[in-house]
């Protein structure tokens, strides 16, 4: 409007500032265009497009933690919404309830680890099942078993290859299914002091960590794609667990990867 006074009616530039209370830096103020700005706008582009269900927040800490940029937050966020990346959520009614107790954090490496089950379909109909194994201290991913059938001395054979390059864990939480209640692996744990810390029954928040995995996992590409058979998924898991550990940043861990949180650790 100051502007438009200086240009329609003759007015001064010092009047038309004082008439519209701003000041003639702002008045005099130009935006000017940024090479950044184009970078900043590709590397959303490309982050959204390869990560479908990444929102803003782990874009802008992939951008921050993982790739070093110094970014301002509200810049990379103008931008963002610029591009109309929004994640569009439809709301929910949600019923009020108790939050649950939260899980007590590790102290240290294989102090606690958490295992689960998760399962899926071929592209021909057929069933499969993952079994899931991560360090709870920095949200590890440390195995991911798949086949048709994982039966307890499978698991047992999965534990045994991560116990070898990671460690022996103190205590493995899991909840009471099958195979984590049989008498094969509840010696086995025995025989190595493990201690097999059982969930009560139908309290899945108790494994929180391992579920909130299970859940990134459905999401970002176990149900984003039709497998044709077990070694397509065993590969593709393959490669999603060191993007995992390595490139993707983790809200509960302030942003950081797992692996960076190992590092600050050590």
């Amino acid at each position: 409007m100051a502007k438009q006074a200086v240009q329609d009616r003759q007015t001064s530039i010092r009047l038309a500032c004082e008439i519209f209370s701003i000041s003639e830096t702002c008045y005099r103020y130009e935006a000017k265009h940024c090479a950044e700005n184009e970078e900043i706008a590709d590397w959303l582009v490309r982050l959204t497009s390869n990560q479908r269900n990444w929102g803003f927040g782990l874009c802008y800490l992939y951008l921050r933690n993982v790739k070093g940029y110094r970014w301002n937050h509200k810049r990379v966020y103008r931008i963002y919404r610029e591009l109309e990346l929004n994640l569009r959520i439809k709301p929910k009614k949600r019923l009020q309830r108790e939050r649950p107790e939260p899980l007590v954090v590790p102290a240290a490496i294989n102090a606690v680890w958490s295992m689960d089950f998760m399962h899926d379909q071929l592209a021909d109909g057929r069933n499969f099942r993952l079994f899931n194994v991560i360090d709870d201290f920095n949200r590890e991913a440390l195995g991911m078993e798949i086949d048709f059938s994982l039966p307890s001395a499978r698991i047992i054979r999965a534990l045994e290859q991560i116990i070898e390059w990671r460690g022996r864990p103190a205590v493995i939480r899991c909840d009471n299914g099958p195979e984590n209640i049989s008498g094969l692996i509840q010696a086995w744990a025995d025989r190595h002091a493990i201690r097999l810390d059982y969930i009560q029954p139908g309290k899945p928040q108790q494994n929180a960590y391992v579920e909130r995995f299970n859940r990134t996992v459905r999401y970002e590409w176990l149900s984003q794609y039709y497998w044709e058979d077990l070694d397509e998924v065993r590969l593709f898991a393959t490669q999603w667990m060191d993007h995992y550990n390595h490139h993707r940043p983790h809200m509960a861990l302030g942003g950081f990867t797992p692996k960076q949180r190992l590092a600050m650790a050590a």
